[in-house]
């Protein structure tokens, strides 16, 4: 299915490229919201005709346009529309937790015409887990359909005791209305327009959404984006391609955004995971400081206030753990699934340390870190003991949720943890990215600790990173291949596979200088390297399969991890390279959007069938990739920062406005001159002093 997606807040609406909900279509399109289908079908008809779609734009997440027209109608008795008669205008948008579908009608007919349009709707309320296919079970009772010349509203009383609702009013009077379809009879001129304004309102238990008028609803929509875009970092250069990237990435970002109480985070991605994702809303934050640093405050408090409190193998939930996802559909409340929340994730809770002491970092807010230092604690804890199960210094995960994820890295597909010789690791398996961040969390916090004057939590911290890094150099090096494990199985053995994952550990500055490079050197190599981007598992391998989910595809934000670190390292050249190919595939996907993974062909840009699109760490690819280019690295505690440009191949000049760090913003302008970059600071209202590396350019 070719989809359409629009979302805002927590509803979010999936439909073929027409427009339409087709029903019982196997790729479960709908309207959603607390993986809830609200709508299981919504078709236009003419005269009981599907229209002719013209086209159908989905570059824009916020709003949909499609336009149609009618096939050619008569019987034989009489003609009742010549062909292309009616244009047909779809528009939808949803505003406060309210789609609006606007039907907008015009006759280029040279005689006045008559003619039906006709709306037909269901409501399941089926749980996203049904509809993917996951699971099966215990559910709730379809009830009576409320029908009247105005509205139509469809009940479900749910298993979990939740009485849900979808409720649909129109701006017309129809000529005709019954269970589950509504007729209105159009009398036009040519040139004349009519239009039909539906609101459906998807209703939980008490929660009712009341409709505005359209084009209020419309504007307040269109104002909200206006104000993010006037307050977000701007990125400007002389690439084209570049350019529409960073827009894309914020755009993106932006329709992901939900909030639960806590502020703003990024969902993990469209259409099945527009829910609090641990690791992916945590390096979505990341991604995104640059350019929106409070979406990282949302996302921490977020994740805090659903940190585990107990032992409980049912959900994977251990005291200090940060959750993997959380579900709130009528499967997940009745408890015949595990995710409410499910923090069956190894790389969590150091990551949520990440996010944390990057925010820092960026703002200098130490009254965030001193009302989350308890969840901090309680992070740092589970660490050392939950997540290092057999002692020997690393962190590593065992699923014991009988309904839960073995494998629980981010790459958590079944067969993505694969020895050499073709073998599934078992488990515990400690992984090696998930090393780097425990490193990168202790020693960045230990820096936190020594400017709030508690020296002595700062020693053991450091004290532990210390030997974090000796141990990871002993147990994971593997001197035949020049690299680094990609696991440590249950039996400690070295799962010597050859991944990305070790790329993840160079922004830690965990390992040394000559390792580093041969890290380097291996990700940049033709097994690893396709031209247009770093492949999860080297070509040759016995896993391998360019067109596996985690074996051999190509993943943006695993590169983006991986060139950010290039670039904390002082491998610019390298990290360019990498640009460059993301950059160079880009224009091979629809709106220049880079989605959530593609194959690992050489050189080719090849779609993987279901990926996410938006996806909002694929969205944060390249503004992290503008971090990296520019080599910033700020410390707003120390007032520091560091700038050290390096632009790839095609981007000669590259302008940064209104970036906030600290108590100010910097401007600064980089420009390709001769055989290096200049740097020109163009406003620097920081209080930061900055320090410039010259970089030699190719």
């Amino acid at each position: 299915m070719s989809y359409r997606v629009i979302k805002e807040d927590d509803l979010f609406l999936l439909t073929d490229e027409n427009g339409d909900i087709p029903k019982d279509h196997t790729y479960g399109p709908g309207l959603y919201t607390k993986d809830t289908r609200f709508l299981s079908e919504m078709t236009l008809t003419i005269n009981k005709e599907k229209p002719i779609m013209l086209s159908s734009a989905a570059d824009e997440n916020y709003i949909a346009e499609i336009i149609m027209t009618n096939p050619h109608q008569e019987t034989e008795e009489e003609l009742l529309l010549w062909r292309e008669s009616i244009e047909i205008k779809r528009k939808r948008f949803i505003h406060d937790g309210v789609l609006y579908e606007q039907i907008q009608l015009t006759s280029f007919a040279p005689k006045p015409i008559v003619f039906n349009f006709e709306m037909t709707f269901e409501a399941d309320f089926k749980d996203m887990f049904i509809i993917r296919g996951f699971q099966h079970g215990e559910i709730g009772t379809k009830n009576k359909t409320d029908v009247s010349t105005s509205s139509m509203t469809f009940h479900y009383s749910g298993a979990d005791s939740i009485e849900r609702a979808t409720r649909i009013e129109w701006d017309k009077v129809p000529s005709y209305v019954k269970e589950g379809e509504i007729g209105f009879t159009c009398s036009l001129s040519h040139s004349e327009t009519e239009t039909v304004t539906f609101a459906i309102c998807p209703e939980i238990g008490d929660e009712k959404s009341t409709p505005i008028q359209a084009d209020k609803a419309l504007q307040a929509l269109k104002d909200s984006y206006a104000e993010w875009e006037a307050t977000t970092t701007k990125i400007h250069s002389n690439n084209d391609v570049f350019n529409r990237l960073i827009k894309r990435g914020v755009d993106d970002m932006r329709v992901l955004l939900t909030d639960m109480g806590y502020g703003k985070f990024p969902v993990a991605g469209l259409p099945w995971f527009g829910v609090p994702f641990g690791r992916d809303s945590l390096i979505a934050a990341m991604q995104l400081i640059p350019f929106r640093p409070e979406v990282a405050k949302g996302t921490l408090r977020t994740m805090a206030s659903e940190q585990g409190k107990q032992k409980d193998p049912w959900r994977d939930e251990e005291p200090g753990k940060i959750m993997h996802e959380m579900r709130f559909g009528e499967l997940a409340n009745t408890g015949q699934v595990p995710f409410t929340p499910y923090y069956g994730t190894i790389d969590a809770t150091p990551l949520f340390l990440l996010l944390l002491t990057d925010y820092v970092k960026w703002t200098g807010d130490l009254e965030l870190f001193n009302e989350l230092e308890e969840n901090v604690s309680r992070a740092l804890e589970w660490i050392d003991s939950y997540g290092d199960r057999d002692e020997d210094g690393f962190v590593e995960y065992h699923q014991e949720a009988a309904k839960g994820i073995a494998n629980q890295g981010w790459k958590d597909s079944g067969d993505s943890i694969v020895h050499r010789n073709g073998d599934l690791a078992v488990a515990p398996i400690a992984l090696a990215e998930v090393q780097g961040y425990v490193y990168e969390a202790k020693t960045s916090l230990a820096s936190i600790y020594i400017h709030l004057g508690k020296k002595e939590l700062s020693n053991k911290l450091q004290d532990e990173a210390t030997k974090l890094a000796a141990a990871f150099e002993e147990s994971f090096w593997m001197k035949e291949h020049d690299y680094y494990a990609l696991a440590l199985d249950g039996h400690n053995d070295q799962v010597g596979t050859i991944t990305s994952n070790p790329g993840h550990v160079l922004r830690a500055l965990m390992v040394k200088e000559d390792r580093a490079k041969k890290i380097v050197n291996m990700l940049l190599s033709d097994r690893m390297f396709s031209g247009f981007g770093i492949r999860t598992m080297a070509k040759g391998e016995a896993g391998y399969n360019p067109i596996s989910y985690h074996n051999g595809t190509i993943w943006p934000h695993d590169n983006s991890l991986i060139i950010l670190g290039m670039s904390k390292a002082f491998f610019f050249k390298e990290a360019a390279v990498a640009i460059k190919g993301l950059m160079d595939v880009a224009p091979s996907f629809e709106y220049d959007r880079l989605p959530e993974l593609f194959c690992g062909y050489e050189k080719k840009a090849v779609k993987y069938p279901v990926a996410c699109s938006p996806q909002a760490w694929a969205a944060g690819t390249p503004l992290m990739c503008t971090q990296a280019m520019l080599g910033l690295f700020p410390d707003a505690l120390n007032k520091s920062i560091q700038l050290a440009p390096y632009l790839p191949d095609g981007i000669d000049e590259l302008t940064v406005t209104d970036m906030a760090i600290s108590d100010g913003v910097l401007n600064i302008k980089v420009m390709r001159e001769d055989n290096s970059f200049k740097t020109d600071i163009l406003l620097n209202t920081t209080g930061c002093t900055i320090s410039t590396l010259e970089q030699v350019s190719p």
